[in-house]
């Protein structure tokens, strides 16, 4: 069986970067770290209608920095900026620091949203839970990605497709997807669409192009310096002197001695 490896993981800090930047110590690294998957968790239920690609956290001692990128800003700031501020007060509670804590929330819109697997796979499970036939979700959602000008894409649902007593999956292809090379930059997003018939998987994949430079420089590992082949013979294959084990020298033959210098020939009498 083929190991699978999660297509965001497999190239971070090769073209993606970190969507958490922030040093911490020893003592405080487990607790910072479960209050990023709260603040994450907690935004992904409220903004759940609001299309959603990635949230990123930047800290330092005294401020936190959530960044949301979205394809409706004007969805979550609301009338007057008046739903940003709603937000920050429900991150504050649920935070619940007893130090004053300085949030700040900054909205960026998705430049191509049909070409991010995560806001794909929401429109997705909406029309799954609204029990759109499954094979028109697929091949609408994969002229979208067509028309966006993506290279590559694949999608899946497994699951009681339309109501089916025995789970299946069901994929559709276009395109490539080249998941083993690391300067392809590959959107993944995969979750559940709850439905009365019970939970379907949704997984996408978009392939994007290839990334020359990315955000992060390829870290490139020196060379090692290997010894010639041969024993006892150097790269131009010449003798290098005796043997450690005592036995006739390289280069030289089996008896151990030189050979005869080319004398003149005798003159003629």
């Amino acid at each position: 069986m083929a190991r699978k490896v999660h297509p965001k993981a497999f190239r971070t800090g090769v073209i993606y970067g970190w969507p958490s930047k922030w040093f911490a110590a020893k003592k405080d690294y487990a607790k910072l770290l479960e209050e990023d998957i709260l603040i994450k968790e907690f935004l992904a239920k409220r903004l759940k209608d609001s299309s959603v690609d990635r949230f990123e956290i930047e800290r330092t001692p005294k401020a936190i920095t959530i960044t949301i990128h979205t394809a409706k800003p004007g969805f979550i700031i609301g009338r007057g900026g008046t739903g940003v501020e709603d937000l920050k007060k429900s991150l504050k509670k649920m935070i619940g620091r007893k130090d004053k804590l300085n949030l700040n929330v900054n909205i960026v819109e998705v430049p191509n949203p049909s070409l991010s697997s995560s806001i794909i796979m929401q429109s997705m499970i909406s029309d799954l839970e609204r029990r759109m036939p499954f094979r028109r979700v697929l091949k609408q959602h994969l002229d979208r990605i067509q028309k966006a000008g993506g290279k590559g894409a694949k999608l899946m649902v497994s699951g009681r497709l339309n109501g089916a007593e025995i789970a299946r999956e069901e994929k559709v292809y276009w395109g490539k997807v080249p998941l083993q090379n690391l300067r392809a930059d590959i959107d993944f997003s995969s979750g559940p669409a709850r439905t009365i018939f019970g939970a379907i998987g949704v997984k996408v994949w978009i392939y994007r192009g290839d990334v020359f430079g990315g955000e992060l420089p390829v870290i490139k590992a020196p060379r090692p310096a290997f010894a010639p082949r041969g024993r006892g013979r150097d790269a131009g294959g010449r003798g290098r002197g005796p043997r450690r084990d005592g036995g006739p020298s390289a280069g030289r033959p089996s008896g151990g001695r030189r050979p005869p210098a080319n004398k003149p020939a005798a003159k003629a009498a």
